[in-house]
């Protein structure tokens, strides 16, 4: 026996409607055609499917038990033509992020909370394990959305800038460094270098600062947590480098210091990586949206 769809819409329409010509209208076909489609999906089963003598039409054994088969079927299929719908025109679809950024979580929670607020089927994601090889990832379809403050020339992948943003020095409230308007690579030479664990080519202190001037710290410490970081400068067990947006906190607070880097300050800037294909995708166009403004709002306080 062979079904299709339609031969469960017929079964059902016949059912609701009570007799052919109604039916037919339902479907949007003649009776001729309907009366044809049923007796030849007569044929197919070798049983009548339908009481003809009644008024209105009745299902026979036969028939109920395909209209069983449509009330389970049919709204499955409805669903899935939604969704096919949905993904279509942009109302629904995936975003797993990864990041590149450790310090991006204090402004990307905001980001997600008001795209969460308009678009409601987009299954978001943050995919940690990633982040070492986020790039890559993009490219394998295994993430969305990366987040990175070093773009790369790499086919099919476009780098949306998002916002500028300033690395900082931070120390403890009695450093050597308090009394300077600014600090240069030579302030480093000795210290506590409190960095993310991630390699140096990843880190802003390295890349902007220390390397160009061929200068190593006394020693490099690894922490996860912005929080833990902060923690350890005010004690005076290192310094950091951090952007200007995990800062806005601390700024007036009288534990610890912050200076530019160099007389005129480090700019960096921050990139939303996507595949070219999804740029016009508006669940990415606004979270890149969201992404240019929530992390500005930080910087200002």
């Amino acid at each position: 026996m062979y079904l299709e769809f339609r031969h469960l819409r017929t079964i059902r329409a016949i059912h609701q409607a009570g007799g052919l010509g109604r039916a037919a209208d339902m479907l949007n076909i003649t009776q001729s055609a309907l009366s044809h489609q049923v007796k030849g999906l007569e044929a197919q089963v070798g049983m009548e499917l339908f009481h003809r003598r009644s008024k209105p039409m009745k299902l026979s054994p036969a028939g109920h038990r395909l209209l069983r088969l449509a009330d389970r079927i049919l709204p499955e299929v409805a669903a899935v033509e939604e969704e096919f719908m949905a993904l279509k025109s942009g109302r629904s679809g995936r975003l797993h992020i990864a990041i590149e950024c450790h310090a991006c979580f204090d402004w990307l929670f905001p980001v997600l909370d008001g795209l969460r607020h308009g678009w409601p089927d987009v299954d978001v994601d943050i995919r940690p394990a990633l982040a070492f090889d986020a790039i890559d990832a993009l490219r394998r379809e295994e993430v969305d959305f990366v987040i990175s403050s070093d773009p790369v020339d790499i086919g099919g992948i476009s780098f949306q800038p998002l916002f500028d943003y300033e690395p900082r020095f931070v120390a403890s409230a009695g450093h050597k460094t308090a009394a300077k308007a600014y600090v240069t690579a030579e302030d480093f030479a000795g210290e506590v270098l409190l960095t993310y664990p991630v390699e140096r080519a990843k880190v802003d202190a390295f890349t902007q600062v220390l390397s160009p001037a061929g200068i190593e710290p006394g020693a490099v410490r690894q922490v996860e947590m912005t929080e833990v970081i902060l923690m350890l400068v005010a004690s005076g067990k290192g310094v950091a480098v951090l952007p200007d947006w995990v800062l806005r906190e601390i700024k007036y607070n009288p534990d610890y210091i912050t200076r530019p880097i160099t007389k005129g300050g480090l700019t960096r800037r921050m990139y939303a990586a996507i595949r070219v294909e999804d740029e016009m995708k508006p669940y990415i166009a606004n979270m890149i949206r969201l992404a240019r403004v929530e992390p500005v709002k930080m910087q200002r306080g």
